[in-house]
């Protein structure tokens, strides 16, 4: 009697561990754009480095989403095809349905569209908006601000910024479980409250 007590006891746990991890949720992250407010006053060499820094802010970004457990990210040169086809034209960090396109076809359920605007050699700031594949509802939209034009601060920018997403999807994990799905939302946008941009 004892024994099969303590055997259900130990499957109660275990399957209330399970239900406490949310299984990963998977995501495309578009490549980063740049808005640079002094484009015209850039030699070539400023041009090469932050090209570069956009490369490894966008790897930073997907790399770390990853590794957190909570995102699966898709590997975007299944779509190549289509990104150079929908980017042959716009700007794909502003082109409303895009991402999405791009996510359908990765057979995502989440996209995520990141950008760095730079206003100065000082003052620039890193975005991210996350949007659901599915709906177009926008379930994540922050901004983080980059104090200097360098690899680092672009890195320290890009590691806050996925680290505001998982904290934030950590919270509606969270209050979905406790909450019974009741999460307050915006009614103009069906959008969680929560999600507002912050810098």
């Amino acid at each position: 009697m004892s024994m099969s007590m303590s055997g259900s006891r130990a499957f109660g746990i275990a399957a209330a561990r399970a239900e406490a991890v949310p299984a990963a949720v998977s995501i495309a992250v578009m490549n980063c754009g740049l808005i640079d407010d002094n484009a015209a006053y850039n030699d070539a060499d400023t041009n090469r480095q932050q090209a570069a820094r956009i490369v490894k802010v966008s790897d930073t970004v997907r790399a770390q989403l990853d590794a957190s457990g909570r995102y699966r990210v898709a590997d975007n040169s299944h779509a190549a095809e289509l990104i150079a086809k929908l980017g042959a034209g716009q700007d794909l960090t502003t082109c409303d349905g895009c991402a999405r396109q791009v996510g359908r076809a990765l057979g995502v359920e989440q996209v995520g569209v990141c950008w760095v605007q730079k206003v100065s050699n000082l003052i620039l700031n890193l975005n991210l908006r996350v949007e659901d594949v599915a709906s177009g509802r926008m379930l994540f939209q922050r901004s983080v601000d980059i104090r200097g034009n360098t690899d680092l601060s672009w890195q320290r920018g890009a590691t806050a910024l996925v680290g505001l997403l998982v904290h934030d999807d950590a919270k509606a994990v969270t209050h979905t479980h406790s909450n019974n799905a009741n999460t307050p939302t915006n009614p103009a946008t069906n959008a969680p409250t929560s999600a507002s941009t912050a810098r």
